[in-house]
């Protein structure tokens, strides 16, 4: 198999890129942390709100007739949990996906671009590779069902810690993962999709890890607009197969057919302008400071 041609960005440090995905998702966390709280328990609220009365109360819950100030610490439940997940998602995510790419492009990357052309070719591969690092995503699950649960149904936790929840659940706590990478496979192909389309089509970059910060910021912006968009849908049903007690056994096909049935088309797309809001923005800032300190790091270990 003939190599690609010109397709292949320099490869950064698997230190630089460690580090620069955690503390893009540290960073993440600390700043966003209350949106996500806020967007989960709007989309696992089955009723329609129709008052900014019944909003405060679906937001804030037990807190909702509290200061304000109470009424935003109520936004940090399972910061441990939702810690974990968040910094070893992006390692994952951000640094992985590098490293798929580098195989994908030495192993088919001529035929990328014979399918598809040089530059569509070569940002095809960056999305197929953000497709198939989503799939492989599902590892980290269980942190992010308990992070949820903490989020938006504290009380199926009955007094139990993280190690006697996880003796407890097993791989119960694997429930929903078919979803989970039905979702997930489609949203990560979109997000690095768009942004390697932005960058490659918008800002004509030969190479990818040359961008400034306002332009993985630009890039970012509709690699995440995209993936919000198509991963909607899923990701609902995905929430509220997480955010049930551990002994309910709903499937997500239940879940779906219940939604129609009660709820209607649009309940798929529940939280979506919240997300696009709120998750939109966090998704944003992680993926373009990512993206910009992996580089940084780069040129500063090769010193």
């Amino acid at each position: 198999m003939s190599p690609p041609t010109g397709t292949k960005d320099k490869s950064n440090s698997a230190a630089a890129r460690v580090l620069g995905s955690a503390t893009a998702g540290i960073a993440e966390l600390a700043v966003f942390h209350p949106v996500d709280t806020t967007a989960k328990r709007l989309m696992s609220n089955h009723t329609r709100v129709t008052s900014l009365s019944q909003l405060n109360q679906v937001v804030f819950r037990n807190y909702a007739n509290e200061s304000v100030v109470r009424k935003a610490f109520s936004l940090f439940p399972g910061l441990g949990y939702a810690a974990g997940y968040k910094v070893l998602q992006r390692v994952y995510k951000y640094g992985g996906q590098p490293y798929v790419n580098d195989i994908v492009t030495t192993r088919f990357g001529a035929d990328f671009e014979n399918a598809f052309g040089k530059k569509t070719g070569k940002a095809m591969m960056s999305a197929t590779s953000g497709s198939l690092i989503g799939i492989g995503e599902i590892i980290l699950l269980p942190l992010d069902v308990l992070k949820i649960k903490r989020q938006t149904n504290p009380e199926s936790f009955k007094g139990r810690g993280f190690v006697r929840i996880l003796l407890d659940e097993g791989m119960g706590l694997y429930r929903g993962w078919g979803w989970t990478a039905a979702r997930n496979a489609p949203g990560s192909f979109a997000l690095f999709g768009g942004n390697a389309f932005a960058k490659e089509y918008v800002f004509g970059l030969k190479d990818y890890g040359n961008a400034t910060w306002s332009q993985n910021f630009v890039a970012s912006i509709f690699g995440a607009s995209a993936s919000l968009v198509v991963s909607a849908p899923l990701d609902v049903i995905k929430t509220r197969i997480q955010n049930r007690n551990f002994d309910n056994p709903e499937s997500g096909f239940t879940i779906l057919k219940n939604m129609v049935k009660n709820e209607g088309i649009t309940s798929f797309f529940k939280g979506l302008v919240p997300k696009l809001l709120t998750t939109g923005p966090k998704l944003v800032f992680s993926f373009a400071l990512a993206q910009t300190l992996i580089p940084a790091f780069d040129k500063v270990f090769g010193k």
